[in-house]
């Protein structure tokens, strides 16, 4: 009988040694998978976005859970002159500004060397040669930036952080490395500035998750890496009387409910290499990636009295998004595609994945073709003296495009054209030259 009692108990004791064995297995895979689920799709899932063409797509991490760490680190007021900062350890800034911090930075060097991998290099700066932090500010001129690390951006500004730069020159030679860049609400203000990077998906003047504010006076901003435009934008980017070229890349990327207005400027690309999900060749890109860095929108480019130089592919491109674009007193040159293209690409869902463009053109010349597939929109409007030479959806594609002129606008046609609805002040058409091609309006020819 005891015999017995003892058999029951040491049996009792291993059933409940194996129960929890199998509750620590079970609990420890649920884990597991929930933190694969909590990391998101791995990169080779993601659509291309600004770290398609200035970084890489990742899991948004907190603000207030990333540590900075500087070499230097300053919080307090400070002038400083003729001082040198370096870093050779990755994810480690050569100098952080940090919260309180307000620094007065002349003739001085800023080296960075040491790779990251790490996102919050892209999204919070933690690996640029200066880090400008929330509740900084820094005013820094007559000084230069070196990076050579991969996402080792120049200059980076978050969140509530405030950059006044003058007469730098920023050099980046490695992937993942921007210029000058916000992210996170960041402000930035600089003029006269010599930016030059080298390695892919890194912009002259680049911005982030977050967004922010920059605005851009004078200089040279340019890029010689794949992936890599002039200027990438997720926040409100204003350029005036600079030099903007992308010599493997498109020049000017706005993704989302974001902006850049150019003014006075030269926007010159040779595209050479298709880079993540793109199909197509282009210079100014419009589009909504999905990747959670740019807010659903309006994308908005705006340029007026500048020259737009476009040495491979389509002038304008847009997919995936509302877009609104204004052209007033530009030279626009083409050397090889087409003025406008709108249309599904690999970007979002198929079937509503296509463009909704207002096109707004004042005192603008422009020629070459406009492209529009059947789940994509165009708002064509031509006033004070703007003409327009091409072929318009010769195709017969577009779900809808509107044509609106005034008295003073023309058009001259290359081809059949097909448009949905005309407005034209001059009832007589006088104002558009059909050269012996038709014009279609909703299926009908006027001519």
């Amino acid at each position: 009988m005891k015999k017995t009692i003892i058999q029951v108990i040491v049996i009792i004791i291993l059933l409940g040694v194996l129960g929890g064995l199998l509750w620590y297995a079970l609990k420890s895979d649920n884990n597991i998978s929930n933190s694969n689920q909590n990391q998101g799709p791995s990169q080779s899932q993601m659509p291309g976005g600004p770290r398609g063409m200035g970084g890489l797509h990742g899991e948004n991490s907190s603000s207030s859970s990333v540590e900075s760490s500087g070499k230097t680190e300053i919080s307090d007021t400070q002038t400083i002159t003729n001082t040198n900062y370096e870093s050779s350890e990755g994810s480690q800034n050569a100098l952080l500004v940090k919260t309180g911090g307000n620094v007065t930075l002349t003739k001085s060097s800023i080296t960075k060397t040491g790779d990251s991998s790490d996102e919050n290099a892209d999204f919070y700066g933690t690996n640029a040669g200066i880090l400008v932090n929330n509740n900084g500010k820094l005013n820094i001129s007559d000084s230069t930036i070196t990076t050579n690390g991969s996402h080792a951006n120049g200059l980076f500004v978050y969140g509530t952080g405030e950059a006044n730069v003058k007469n730098l020159s920023i050099n980046t030679s490695s992937n993942m490395s921007g210029g000058i860049m916000v992210a996170g609400g960041g402000t930035l203000s600089a003029e006269d500035l010599k930016v030059t990077t080298e390695g892919n998906s890194s912009a002259a003047i680049r911005s982030d998750r977050g967004g922010g504010t920059m605005t851009i006076t004078g200089g040279d901003y340019t890029t010689n890496g794949v992936g890599s435009p002039a200027i990438y934008s997720t926040a409100d980017i204003t350029v005036k009387n600079a030099n903007l070229t992308a010599t493997k890349s498109e020049g000017a990327v706005v993704e989302g409910k974001n902006s850049i207005t150019l003014s006075n400027c030269t926007l010159t690309d040779t595209n050479t290499t298709l880079n993540g999900n793109s199909e197509t060749y282009k210079n100014i890109f419009l589009y909504q990636s999905m990747s959670g860095d740019a807010d659903t929108g309006t994308a908005k480019f705006t340029a007026e009295n500048s020259t737009i130089t476009t040495n491979k592919g389509d002038t304008i491109f847009v997919t995936n998004t509302t877009a609104e674009v204004n052209l007033t007193n530009n030279k626009i040159v083409n050397n090889d595609g087409d003025f406008l293209r709108i249309q599904a690409g690999k970007w979002g869902n198929s079937g509503s994945n296509g463009g909704d463009v207002t096109l707004n053109m004042k005192k603008q010349e422009a020629s070459g073709n406009i492209i529009v597939d059947n789940i994509s929109t165009l708002v064509m409007n031509l006033t004070e003296n703007s003409n327009y030479k091409g072929t318009i959806n010769s195709a017969n594609t577009a779900k809808s495009i509107a044509l609106k002129l005034d008295s003073s606008s023309k058009i001259t046609l290359t081809g059949d054209s097909y448009i949905t609805s005309l407005e034209d002040i001059d009832s007589s058409y006088s104002n558009i030259n059909f050269n012996g091609y038709k014009l279609y309006v909703n299926g009908t020819a006027i001519n």
